[in-house]
């Protein structure tokens, strides 16, 4: 026993003692490899196809990217509604989302001859005689064509819960809008010359239709800022209609305020009496409207229609005044007081400071481009 003993008692002796740091770290490297032991991979099942689904070849899908009609002309009998892109695009989404080379084309030339205003109307006039139109009204003639083939692609959704039209929306194909429109109502009714009940329902209801951020049309036309398509879209909707708000709670009037868009708050509240309520953080247009920049057309467009929103308050209890105090915008605070002095004592909820606190705490006070020092009104 004591020879055992005496045998092991050298081995002890001359054992390594790391330090601590580095047995702890030996620790972990130990913990790791039982932690993190490769797991077998599963092969996951094929995925079945959906019923009436039939997934679009190569060339039916480069002949709907391209507007090639006689490519799908020479299918005799080619079911349109069930060809379908793994994302459920139909023929008029793959087009319509399509971005030609003459788009990319022209949007680079442009944006870099800006600064030579006479080069820049030139090449302008150039990109839309023989480039920009002449693939416009090809792009306007496929989908006419395929309109007649399967007029119920006009409804179907993608795996984005995107219509036609939303796409169309999304990059800026006015005329396309229009199209789809007309062709909506000729699809349900059959004759566009009677407008009856039937086919303006029928409009309406693809104008409504949301994807799954809760967007119609309109909301993607004034997020992308095309004033002739919201223009289009609001003439064949109900004046008294209520747009709801999307997933980010931004309204059309909300996106169009946040813009400073005066051009589209025009449209907007010119042809729809919708208020805009449940926007982000319970705010309202006059809100965004404040805080999109020294822009005073705007809010002045806004307080026209509705003068009371001057006094709203968000969650945290700002009104459109705290936000332009804060953020010094001075032909903003003009206007907001111009129409409503009483604004300016309105504090918020959690310290009670009112605008003019708000524009003392950043600085804009006592400076000669101060946004209140030429009113008495504040003394």
């Amino acid at each position: 026993m004591v020879s055992f003993l005496a045998k092991h008692q050298v081995r002890w002796q001359t054992r390594v003692r790391w330090p601590p740091l580095v047995r702890w770290l030996r620790r972990v490297r130990k913990l790791r490899r039982v932690r993190w032991q490769p797991r077998p991979i599963i092969a996951p099942k094929p995925e079945e196809r959906e019923q009436n689904i039939t997934y679009m070849d190569a060339s039916l899908y480069k002949a709907a990217a391209e507007g090639k009609i006689e490519v799908f002309n020479n299918y005799q009998e080619l079911d349109l509604e069930s060809q379908k892109t793994p994302n459920h695009d139909n023929v008029l989404h793959v087009n319509l989302a399509t971005h030609e080379l003459a788009a990319w084309f022209s949007n680079g030339i442009l944006s870099r001859t800006r600064s030579f205003p006479k080069l820049y109307f030139f090449i302008l006039l150039f990109l839309w005689f023989f480039i920009i139109k002449k693939k416009s009204e090809k792009r306007s003639d496929f989908i006419r064509q395929i309109l007649t083939k399967c007029p119920s692609l006009l409804l179907q959704t993608n795996a984005k819960g995107q219509t036609p039209l939303h796409v169309a929306a999304m990059n800026g194909h006015s005329a396309i809008v229009k199209l789809l429109i007309k062709s909506c109502a000729k699809a349900r009714d059959g004759d566009l010359e009677k407008l009856e009940m039937g086919q303006v329902n029928a409009v309406r209801e693809m104008l409504r239709i949301t994807d799954q951020e809760s967007n119609t049309a309109l909301h993607l036309a004034v997020k992308y800022g095309d004033v002739e398509m919201v223009k289009e879209l609001l003439e064949h909707e109900d004046p008294d209609f209520q747009y709801s708000a999307n997933k980010n709670q931004e309204t059309p009037l909300y996106l169009a305020a946040k813009r400073g868009d005066t051009g589209m708050l025009s449209i907007l509240l010119e042809i729809s009496n919708s208020t805009g309520h449940g926007c982000p953080h319970s705010r309202t247009a006059l809100h965004a409207a404040a805080m999109a920049g020294d822009i005073a057309e705007a809010t002045t467009i806004i307080l026209k229609k509705n003068a009371n929103l001057i006094k709203e308050r968000d969650e945290d209890g700002h009104t459109p005044l705290h936000y332009a105090a804060h953020l010094g915008c001075i032909s903003v605070v003009e206007e907001l007081l111009k129409t409503d002095v009483s604004a300016a004592y309105i504090g918020d909820r959690k310290l009670g400071m009112t605008p003019l606190l708000m524009a003392a705490r950043q600085g804009y006070l006592g400076t000669r481009q101060s946004p209140f020092s030429f009113h008495s009104w504040w003394y």
